[in-house]
């Protein structure tokens, strides 16, 4: 796999005050329009988050009362980095365990047409949930772009289908950022040109 997306895992952390049962709300509790990167199937809820933040990790773990304010970014330059997190509301709990059952497929599409990068049923929000499954969590899967001097510049597209298997729901998720910049290309290796 190439450097320049890459699949991490971290903590799970809540974040209250963003989602009813019916979906994304803003500050003041108004519903939200549901769009390619936000929406809500059978009152389960996902959204996806582009961000350059590099401290967003620090951001993220904050008290449950205090929001945190992310960055959003469609574009990456040279030297640039994006990370894609997955934020979801209203999981369905198990009665008898208190365990939560979401998983997600995950793919990064390149704008040349090569091999999108792709992950399939990742485990990325099984948890003992203890607290109000209307809060806002962050699963535990994310992903990062990287700027590499020879990747393909153009639009990127991130495809993720957000699945929880107690609820039978599935919240299809699209975003896209543009790699801007001159494309550079690595210089052939001695082993490269001996094989031609």
């Amino acid at each position: 796999m190439k450097r320049s997306a890459r699949w991490a895992v971290l903590g799970l952390l809540a974040w209250t005050g963003m989602a009813q049962a019916d979906g994304w709300v803003n500050r003041e509790g108004e519903a939200v329009p549901e769009t390619e990167s936000q929406a809500t199937v059978k009152d389960f809820s996902a959204m996806l988050l582009l961000t350059p933040d590099r401290d967003w990790q620090e951001k993220w773990n904050t008290p449950a009362d205090h929001a945190p304010h992310f960055n959003t970014a469609k574009e990456v330059g040279p030297g640039g980095e994006l990370n894609v997190l997955i934020l979801l509301a209203n999981p369905q709990v198990d009665p008898k365990t208190g365990m939560t059952d979401v998983a997600c497929d995950l793919e990064m599409h390149r704008p040349n047409g090569e091999g999108p990068l792709v992950q399939k049923d990742v485990p990325c929000f099984n948890v003992k949930l203890t607290t109000d499954p209307r809060n806002v969590y962050m699963t535990n899967t994310w992903m990062k772009y990287i700027e590499e001097p020879a990747d393909p510049r153009g639009t990127w597209t991130v495809i993720v289908r957000v699945r929880d298997r107690l609820r039978d729901a599935e919240v299809p998720l699209r975003a896209s950022f543009v790699v801007k910049g001159k494309m550079t290309r690595s210089r052939p290796s001695a082993a490269d040109a001996s094989q031609r």
